[in-house]
């Protein structure tokens, strides 16, 4: 019997005790060599662009020998104004990737000794960078979508006397989202927050090129579609798939998001809901590949990102 790839040793290409086996020096080398690959690993100025700069060795910066601007390895990326080791921000990343359902910021603190606040804003950080793979990028030839509900979470009441229709919108919370996915067959995943289900057929106009075939399934309001793009339709009150049209793909997405959000982070505000969704696409898009080049992906997207806005000074702001 074959073994599954996933299983083989081919799919543990980094591990934790490398990292720290190799120590610091390798760490540096590495973010060094994934930020200025067309020099291997020598400073570029970030402000000027000259490729000539001093070693500041005691604080691994560099100064440019043009406009004696100083800067390290990581300005200007989502890691500038770091504090963790580099040793520690590749384990970061490797725990990262290593969890296929996703990782809690709880978890992580615990596995790298850091505090709470730390692990969560750089597994946002992380999520943020990950999102550029897709950025702007419209699908083609087959295309599956669906939508699926998350958060909002209403606890019935011990009693039966006491309880009350959940299904009523005057009983909402207003914190229930619908995740919108559009999966490419043999292809990408992109993933949309949105109130209702039938906004996805918005979305599906701006992202989808001319001529792109769409299954869906029987909800009705995918009957708009119908009008722009060639459409095949699944019941699945009949069967799951029938003749080629079915969701299974986009489903089996779903499925990966559902049990992230339960399993491990168990609560996600509807605000930070699109950046879980994301994080799902991307480890679902790339669930066949070794740990170390997903580790790679994650380390090359981080470098190229940059500043968070989002994330700089989070704790800072929320404590104002």
């Amino acid at each position: 019997m074959t073994q599954h790839f996933l299983l083989s040793a081919q799919a543990r290409s980094l591990s934790l005790k490398e990292i720290y086996k190799a120590g610091e020096d390798a760490a540096y080398k590495t973010f060094c060599s994934i930020r200025w690959v067309e020099t291997d690993g020598g400073p570029v100025c970030p402000r000027c662009g000259c490729l000539e700069a001093y070693s500041i060795t005691t604080r691994r910066k560099f100064k440019c020998k043009a406009c004696h601007h100083q800067f390290s390895v990581t300005s200007g990326t989502i890691f500038a104004s770091r504090k963790m080791d580099f040793t520690d921000l590749l384990a970061a990343i490797c725990i990262f990737v290593n969890a296929v359902k996703g990782i809690s910021a709880l978890q992580m603190s615990r596995d790298l000794d850091c505090q709470y606040k730390t692990a969560f804003v750089l597994s946002h950080k992380l999520r943020e960078a990950m999102a550029l793979e897709t950025k702007g990028m419209k699908l083609d030839g087959v295309v599956e979508i669906d939508g699926c509900h998350v958060g909002g979470h209403i606890r019935p009441a011990n009693f039966a006397e006491e309880r009350i229709d959940r299904r009523l919108a005057r009983h909402q919370t207003g914190k229930r989202r619908v995740v919108v996915a559009l999966r490419q067959r043999q292809g990408r995943t992109l993933p949309f927050v949105a109130k209702f289900e039938s906004d996805g057929v918005d979305i599906a106009a701006r992202v989808l090129k001319e001529q792109t075939i769409i299954f869906a399934d029987e909800a009705a309001h995918w009957d708009r579609l119908a009008v722009a793009y060639p459409m095949g339709r699944i019941n699945h009150r009949d069967a799951y798939s029938d003749q080629g049209a079915h969701t299974n793909n986009v489903e089996s997405y779903f499925s990966r998001l559902r049990r992230m959000v339960t399993g491990q982070h168990h609560h996600v505000s509807p605000g930070y809901l699109h950046q879980y969704a994301g994080e799902a696409a991307w480890r679902e898009d790339h669930r066949r590949e070794a740990n170390g080049e997903l580790a790679g992906r994650a380390l090359t997207l981080a470098m190229a990102s940059g500043v968070s806005r989002n994330w700089k000074g989070y704790w800072q702001r929320a404590a104002a």
